[in-house]
């Protein structure tokens, strides 16, 4: 059994004075620790989700190879001003400070059940926000799935009630 913990840093002051970045390059860079961490993504999901949607730009990553495992697409939200086509926006809170995600409209339509994959779970306003344009698109949110959670930051709180996993969780 891979510890990811041990291959997980943490960068202080970044990317502003007071928060403390966890920096999971390392884990991306160890070939088993990465094959471990997508195994247990996939191994969970199997059979319950037919597309992965990533979040900007870890996400990107860790979705791509979680959809490849599973076998369905992957739809991306990014920043503002980089898709495309036409988008919906949504709004969010981070820990330390605002922003915003969009999704292509024909990213997703009403048969897909959608498993949101990212990093980090902190606040919870990317994940919302991510749910939130799940929705708006006809998509049904089946999970979302990270890497490290922050629990102490109450973000699961914010995603309601759906169901919520993570690899690594900091009390």
């Amino acid at each position: 059994m891979i510890d990811f913990r041990t291959r997980i840093r943490d960068i202080p002051d970044f990317p502003k004075p007071g928060i403390v970045f966890k920096d999971i390059t390392p884990l991306l860079a160890d070939g088993p620790a990465f094959r471990a961490m997508v195994d247990a993504f996939v191994d969970r999901y199997r059979g319950r989700v037919d597309m992965v949607l990533g979040i900007e730009s870890r996400g990107f990553l860790i979705g791509a190879a979680v959809a490849y495992g599973l076998g369905t697409g992957i739809a991306i939200v990014r920043k503002p001003g980089k898709l495309p086509s036409q988008t919906y926006a949504a709004r969010y809170d981070l820990e330390y400070g605002s922003d915003a995600l969009e999704i292509h409209h024909d990213a997703l339509g009403d048969h897909h059940r959608v498993l949101i994959i990212d990093d980090l779970l902190a606040t919870g306003g990317t994940a919302s926000a991510a749910t939130e344009l799940v929705r708006r698109c006809g998509g049904r949110v089946v999970a979302s799935a990270f890497v490290i959670e922050l629990a102490f930051l109450g973000g699961r709180a914010r995603l309601g009630d759906t169901e919520v996993f993570s690899l690594v969780t900091y009390s």
